[in-house]
């Protein structure tokens, strides 16, 4: 096998995830899968040693990496968005689980992609282990899909249930807190700001939505309104091909019996309408890092082995 270099970006819990994950699930599909260098805030390590960050066009070019894999935060930092840039001009596909650069530069990112000649996957951004997408970008490519309704934030459903079983919301916070599930600032999972932003990028793989003039319209977790029996409330987000460049965010009884009903604790789940077709679904895929580097690994099989370009 030929080896396949690859630089990492991000040594928070994803990042040594799929740091650990990457190579020996390379080789079962025949790949050769190698982190040579992950570069954190001020570091970078090489060798097995950490020494001071250096140019990253120059590592990409030393290393001769072909994937550039992206597990740092949505800190509203423009260094994701240039280093993403660099590693497409560099020749490397980008993989990445941050979302915040593919929302203010997903034009100059598909771009330079495709000038490239490389791909940008982003499955560890739109639902970390559930596969929604793959669905959105390729699997349902011909599809004539209508509206996608789903819930993406692990956190929203579970603080709703503990709601529902009469916990007060900042107790099932700390309980999703310490189950791993929310982050230490839960307010993007809570005001339906999350839910969105993957919403944006589905509708923007789907319809070629720009996420950057995507209109949000969200409504927050604060207290549990009146569900009629039978129902589960939810956190629901939507997007409509009829009604570009809207998405919205609203809490929705569902029926025990839906695919978004039936989701309990941190699970999530999309659905298409395809017209003709039906409806497809998908969901599971709890939130966790370990999800989110699977997924960034899957995407790193996909980029090396699919001849596409582009968010394509």
């Amino acid at each position: 096998m030929t080896p396949v270099p690859i630089v990492l970006a991000g040594h928070g819990p994803v990042g040594r995830a799929y740091a650990e994950l990457v190579t020996e699930r390379g080789r079962r599909h025949g790949v050769d899968l190698r982190v040579v260098a992950v570069r954190g805030r001020d570091r970078q390590r090489e060798a097995g040693e950490w020494g001071p960050l250096t140019d990253l066009p120059e590592l990409l070019e030393r290393t001769g990496a072909q994937v550039f894999a992206q597990a740092v935060p949505s800190d509203g930092d423009d260094r994701a968005a240039r280093e993403a840039l660099q590693a497409l001009d560099a020749g490397a596909h980008v993989v990445t689980a941050t979302k915040s650069h593919l929302l203010t530069h997903w034009d100059q990112l598909a771009q330079t992609a495709a000038a490239a000649g490389r791909s940008v996957r982003l499955s560890g951004a739109t639902g970390a282990a559930m596969p929604a997408g793959d669905l959105a970008r390729s699997v349902l490519r011909g599809f004539d899909v209508a509206e996608v309704v789903g819930c993406v934030n692990g956190t929203a459903t579970f603080v709703l249930d503990r709601l529902a079983e009469g916990t007060d919301l900042d107790t099932a916070v700390a309980e999703a807190q310490r189950a791993g599930i929310a982050e230490a600032d839960p307010s993007n999972d809570l005001s339906g700001a999350d839910a969105a932003t993957k919403f944006r990028l589905l509708s923007a793989l789907l319809w070629g939505w720009g996420p950057a003039r995507t209109r949000v319209e969200t409504e927050p977790i604060s207290r549990l309104p009146d569900v009629p029996a039978g129902h589960r409330l939810r956190q629901v987000a939507r997007a409509v091909r009829d009604e570009p460049g809207v998405v919205q965010v609203a809490l929705s009884a569902e029926p025990e019996s839906s695919v978004l009903g039936a989701l309990r604790g941190p699970e999530k789940a999309v659905r298409y309408d395809c017209g003709e077709a039906g409806q497809v679904a998908v969901s599971g895929g709890r939130s966790s890092p370990h999800g989110a580097a699977l997924a960034m690994v899957k995407d790193t099989l996909g980029a090396v082995l699919e001849a596409t370009t582009g968010f394509g």
